[in-house]
């Protein structure tokens, strides 16, 4: 093996453009660390977030994004159990997938059903555990209950929308193009809706008999957010996962007292810490993925040396499913 490998680095935080493709020295991995063979990244709004130093939580550079990638187990830190050399895993490592190897606290890894591909397999963690959270952890959905779902072409929409289904509720997904829509559709929404419809409040309220949507997976923020509101029925849940608008969202907790409304917050790093959480949604999901009933959804796949161009894609709303990066060698 070669001593030396392409990585992405970030020295200062800013747009896509600040990545700078390297070579590094092939890291080892410590006690209680694996090392993978990086076959596949799966990039998240949350990855462009923390390039541009607007996480959850601050990011520290130098360092290499992707926090959520798959491939081969090519060597075992002192004290690492329960692996295997070849195994094809997944990890939640939040940084240093955009490499060729990566090493990741064997905590990190993901158990990933055997049939995925690595494509797959790096496309499922982070939205498919996310979704199942939203979903049933924290939005306690029933089957027969209406969910909104935004964004509904993305990664995380993709994942929502077919668990949903799977789970056996109704969809109402939204986007902003109707080809977005489309994919809505073909993965089982019950009613999809511009997300710049004019008559969207009315039509989301109308569809469920004037009742309004009783959760909903807000991801988009900023005005929208009182839309989410507006949409939503007596006692109804909503699930903040994201604020892709960027945008700052404004709350009266009068409006939350009106319809007895419960908004929670969601973030799936704090989240995995929960291990029996995590154990039920990782059974849940590996049941619906070796059904057929859950499939992630692959978007466009870019070479490492395009990652910046992968991340601004992102930002300007170009893709569908999980925009995927393959380091290769």
């Amino acid at each position: 093996m070669s001593e030396t490998m392409k990585a992405v680095v970030v020295e200062r935080l800013g747009p896509p453009d600040v990545m700078e493709l390297r070579e590094l020295p092939v890291p080892q991995p410590g006690p209680g660390e694996v090392r993978l063979r990086v076959e596949a990244v799966g990039i998240n709004f949350a990855d462009v977030l923390a390039v541009a130093g607007e996480y959850l939580t601050r990011t520290r550079v130098p360092y290499t994004p992707g926090m959520e990638f798959a491939g081969v187990v090519d060597a075992l830190g002192e004290g690492v159990t329960g692996v295997q050399l070849g195994q094809r895993v997944a990890a939640l490592a939040g940084r240093g997938g955009l490499a060729e190897y990566a090493v990741t606290p064997a905590a990190a890894l993901v158990p990933i059903p055997a049939s995925l591909s690595a494509e797959q397999a790096a496309a499922f963690p982070v939205s498919y555990f996310t979704a199942y959270h939203g979903l049933k952890t924290l939005g306690r959905g029933q089957p027969g209950e209406w969910v909104l779902v935004q964004a509904a072409a993305g990664a995380l929409g993709t994942a929502s929308v077919q668990l949903a289904k799977a789970l056996g509720l109704n969809v109402l997904a939204t986007a902003s193009t109707e080809e977005k829509l489309a994919v809505a559709r073909k993965l089982g929404a019950d009613l999809t809706l511009l997300q710049d419809d004019p008559e969207r409040v009315h039509k989301a309220r109308e569809a469920t008999g004037g009742k309004g949507i009783p959760l909903i997976l807000e991801v988009v923020g900023g005005k929208r957010f009182q839309e989410s509101l507006d949409m939503a029925a007596h006692r109804g849940r909503i699930i903040v996962i994201g604020n892709a608008s960027r945008e700052q969202a404004h709350l009266r907790p009068v409006e939350l007292m009106k319809r007895n409304l419960t908004v929670t917050g969601l973030w799936l790093t704090s989240l995995m810490g929960d291990e029996e959480a995590t154990r039920e949604a990782a059974e849940v999901l590996t049941r619906l993925v070796a059904s057929g009933q859950v499939v992630p959804q692959v978007g466009p796949i870019y070479p490492l040396a395009d990652s910046a161009r992968a991340f601004q894609d992102i930002l300007d709303r170009k893709t569908t499913g999980k925009v995927l990066i393959r380091p290769g060698r």
